[in-house]
């Protein structure tokens, strides 16, 4: 059974996305995340697969669309937290975050396409990595990675490399994380909710 997991936080003011406090106020900030997840989780929606998992720390709200299950995240950090989201799949599956709203159904396809490999890896332009497809999920290959670092993606590979498993790129993606993150995805993608309300929000005086 192949599952497509996203791993958020509830959009809360003061608890996501911080980075962009200045210039963006808490709220604008919580609410650019909702956007960005909304834009996600569409993309999901769209992508053919059997589940469809929201691993959330927090609680769902309207933003929730149906057909999306949703499990609470454990505590730990952020490896311990990606590790317990493989561990809960029995087949090929493919985790991506809630900061990369650019990301497309045809994309979240092919992170799930092992046809010719073990792994795939969507390295971050920060050096992270945006999204990871596991053909057989083993826990083990996340638990003890550094992340949130220049180098996670690279370690990541190693790990993966190290076990034996064949390794496939996906392209390189920016996460929005700084407010210039934030202008530069917007302008990769204006027609989407993230797009729209970091245009109305510049518009309204935020750069």
């Amino acid at each position: 059974m192949s599952t497509l997991l996203v791993i958020a936080k509830e959009p809360v003011p003061g608890h996501v996305k911080t980075r962009l406090t200045p210039p963006f106020t808490p709220r604008q900030a919580a609410d650019l995340a909702r956007a960005a997840l909304a834009d996600t989780l569409e993309a999901v929606l769209r992508t053919p697969v059997d589940r469809r998992v929201l691993v959330l720390a927090g609680a769902p709200g309207p933003w929730l669309p149906d057909g999306i299950e949703v499990v609470p995240q454990c505590g730990g950090g952020l490896d311990v937290r990606l590790a317990a989201a493989f561990a809960g799949c029995t087949g090929p599956a493919f985790l991506i975050g809630m900061d990369t709203p650019q990301v497309t159904p045809e994309l979240l396809a092919t992170g799930l396409d092992f046809a010719a490999a073990d792994a795939r890896l969507g390295l971050a332009a920060d050096g992270g990595f945006w999204g990871l497809g596991l053909k057989a999920p083993d826990p083990a290959l996340l638990r003890g990675v550094p992340m949130s670092v220049p180098e996670t993606g690279r370690t990541q590979r190693r790990r993966l490399v190290a076990a034996g498993l064949a390794v496939s790129d996906l392209p390189v993606l920016r996460d929005v994380d700084t407010a210039a993150d934030a202008r530069t995805v917007a302008g990769l993608v204006p027609g989407s909710r993230f797009g729209a309300l970091h245009t109305a929000l510049a518009g309204a005086g935020v750069r």
